[in-house]
């Protein structure tokens, strides 16, 4: 299967999240969920043809917030745990292994190991910057990455 630039900013916002002391669990819900959301902003946060709201116009249902240095995210309990939320929907780990794992087939972990690599070498005033983040670890190498999963991933 193809690893996409989705896929990629789902596994380095993970690592970013691990790196910066989430749970695997919550790291990955932050991770699936800020991949969700900078793919709504690509599309500027339009309404779906069917009237449901896209993930950028509903988040504001959500009541609890969380920062993950200066970028914001809602979060929601579902099955007495806390996930990241978007549009109303849970991000769940669940959701990650299907939406992101899933592509890199066996290979994940390997995948998952190079991004905790690669977000290691920033410091911590990097990693807390939603603008640096983007730009200087992701933006790089989001084509390079995709292209080098994709490859091990078939």
């Amino acid at each position: 299967m193809t690893v996409g630039r989705f896929q990629v900013m789902a596994v380095l916002q993970a690592a970013r999240a691990k790196q910066l002391g989430l749970s695997d669990s919550r790291a990955k819900s932050w991770g699936l969920n800020r991949a969700i959301f900078y793919a709504a902003a690509k599309r500027g946060f339009k309404t779906h043809s069917a009237g449901h709201p896209s993930a950028g116009q509903a988040v504001h249902k959500a009541r609890d917030t969380f920062l993950l240095g200066d970028e914001m995210a809602y979060v929601t309990k579902k099955t007495n745990r806390l996930y990241f939320s978007i549009g109303g929907t849970a991000q769940t780990e669940a959701d990650f292994k299907r939406q992101i794992e899933a592509r890199f087939g066996k290979h994940f972990t390997r995948a998952w190991k190079e991004a905790l690599r690669i977000v290691s070498q920033y410091d911590d005033s990097v990693l807390r910057s939603q603008n640096l983040f983007f730009n200087e670890v992701y933006r790089p190498r989001r084509d390079e990455l995709a292209s080098e999963w994709t490859e091990i991933s078939t």
